[in-house]
Formats: C-alpha cells, sequence, structure tokens
C-alpha cells in the first residue's frame, strides 16, 4: 500500500559548471600535443613518446568526460528520456577504458620487440617534443589548479594531468640518456613504464564505468547503515526493496519500502527518511513507499538486498 514518494530534484548543473571554458581549454592543449606526440614517436622512433601519448589520451578522455557531464547536467530531462543522457558519460568512460587497455598491450608487446632489437633512436628532437609537452602539461595544471579545490569533477581532470606531467619526465629523462650515452634500451624500458603506469587507472576506470552500469551500490554508500538507520525511524518496523544505485557518476539514486506500524504516521516517517538519506547519506534522489503493516504478509513480494 503506497501512500507516498519523496523525490529530491536532480541537478541542473555541477559546481565544474564555472571552469567549463578552462576545461575546454586544457583540453584542446592536451589533444593537440598528443597528436604532436604521436608524429614525434614515430619520426623519432621513440617508444617512450608514443606511450607518453597514449597517456595523454587518458587525459583527453578526462578533460572530456569532465565537460561531458556538465553538458549533460545541464540539459533537462525529458518525457522520453526521464534521467537525459546523463548515462553517456559512463558509456564514454567505458569506451575510453577499453581503447587504452588495448594500446597498452599493443605498447608493451612493442616494448618487447624493441627489448630484442633495439632500433634507432634520434635522441635531439624526442627530447624537443618531450620538453614541449611537459610545458603543456604545466599550463594545463595552471588553468584547472583553481577548480580542482571546488568540484571532483575537474580535481579529477587535474590529478590526470599532474600524472602525465610526470610521463613527460620520464620521457625527458630517456631523451637525454640515449642522447649522452647513445644507450637506447632506456626508451623502450620507459614507454613499458609508462603503459603499465596506465593500467591500474584504466581498469579502476573500467570497473567504475561497468559497476554503474550493473546498477551497483555506490562505494561510499553502507546498505546496512542505510537500513538501520531506516528501520530506527519511529513508526518503521522494516524495510523491504530497498535498492541504492548509481544513475551517474555525482547523482546517486534510492527507493525502499518502509513498513509502518501505524498508517497515520506515514508523513512524519516519510519526512524523516527523505531528510535522513539526504543529511547522512547524501542521497537526494530518493522514491520511498510507506506499506502499512498490518497487510505487509498479503501482499508476497518482498525484495530486500
Amino acid at each position: 500500500m503506497g501512500t507516498g514518494h519523496s523525490h529530491g530534484a536532480a541537478p541542473t548543473g555541477t559546481a565544474a559548471g564555472k571552469h567549463k571554458s578552462r576545461l575546454a581549454m586544457a583540453l584542446g592543449l592536451t589533444t593537440a600535443f598528443m597528436i604532436a606526440e604521436v608524429v614525434g614517436g614515430l619520426w623519432t622512433g621513440s617508444l617512450a613518446l608514443l606511450a607518453d601519448a597514449a597517456h595523454m589520451l587518458t587525459d583527453a578522455g578526462g578533460l572530456a568526460l569532465a565537460l561531458i557531464a556538465i553538458r549533460f547536467a545541464e540539459r533537462p530531462a525529458t518525457p522520453e528520456k526521464t534521467f537525459g543522457y546523463v548515462r553517456a558519460e559512463v558509456l564514454s568512460a567505458l569506451t575510453n577504458a577499453v581503447v587504452l587497455l588495448i594500446l597498452t598491450i599493443y605498447i608493451l608487446y612493442e616494448a618487447y620487440q624493441r627489448f630484442q632489437n633495439p632500433p634507432e633512436i634520434i635522441g635531439g628532437p624526442m627530447l624537443v617534443v618531450a620538453v614541449v609537452g611537459l610545458c603543456v602539461n604545466l599550463v594545463s595544471m595552471k588553468l584547472l589548479a583553481g577548480g580542482s579545490s571546488e568540484s571532483l569533477n575537474v580535481k579529477g581532470a587535474y590529478f590526470e594531468v599532474l600524472s602525465d606531467m610526470l610521463g613527460s619526465l620520464g620521457v625527458i629523462v630517456a631523451a637525454i640518456v640515449v642522447l649522452f650515452t647513445g644507450w637506447t634500451i632506456v626508451d623502450p624500458i620507459v614507454g613499458a613504464g609508462i603503459g603499465l603506469f596506465i593500467v591500474p587507472r584504466t581498469w579502476s576506470l573500467m570497473k567504475q564505468a561497468v559497476h554503474i552500469l550493473m546498477e551497483g551500490t555506490p562505494p561510499e554508500v553502507d546498505v546496512t547503515l542505510v537500513e538501520a538507520k531506516l528501520v530506527a525511524i519511529p513508526g518503521v518496523i522494516a524495510v523491504d526493496d530497498l535498492h541504492i544505485w548509481t544513475i551517474t557518476s555525482g547523482l546517486d539514486a534510492m527507493s525502499c519500502h518502509l513498513v509502518v506500524d501505524d498508517m497515520s504516521k506515514a508523513t512524519a516517517v516519510l519526512t524523516a527518511a527523505s531528510a535522513t538519506m539526504r543529511t547522512e547519506f547524501g542521497l537526494a534522489h530518493t522514491t520511498i513507499q510507506i506499506e502499512d503493516g498490518t497487510i505487509r504478509d498479503t501482499e508476497g513480494h518482498v525484495t530486500r538486498l
């Protein structure tokens, strides 16, 4: 017996919205130099440059996802798409992760081949490209530094660029070693190192995207604790059909049935439950149905997660 629903409004924007132009500038710089690194890597024969270009692809993907999240958060829902297109961010993240894992496999294979037969590498141009890459990373970090303290979205993009800056430093070291010692084997070593550095972040991104698409519980939410808090509300005798899931990053939802001992308490229970979810768990988008305990056993559909 449903007596009420409580829905928190889905967000219509993000804290990252005011930093949209800076994100776009950082994305433009990163993408442009990623292309330059691919060209430079093919010209100089440097696997480290090509690996760093793949690393910059992760940055470009992260920056693009941040912009996608902002764009779709600003679009209103429609009768056909009641949540809008916010899941596009998750699908994009999954695609990005799959592509990067494939690239990493190729980089590691190429590194193995180069260990067997080290190619000739042009150290000078390799060093120049790597130094320019470092400068691009530093500029992007400067663009995003302010917003990183205000938005998790921008903060994630900032750390993407920070990690690529470390990759650029690795390429610079490899180029210097090649220039002054002629020890070209350092190039596939650095290239493989950058490739391996990408794997944990990419695997984590893939797991998060799949978890969301599978309607998994947000990792920061303890379902057992949520149930305990709901049962502790005066008048509630049981919690049924409890579901908590992520619609897209930054937008979690919850639905449940609360069984009460007295239907006259329905409004008070609904108000208390909504407030508890919002203040203690950050769940503003909730659907809560009140059920009469006296007829609960006759409904025959009790599902608990």
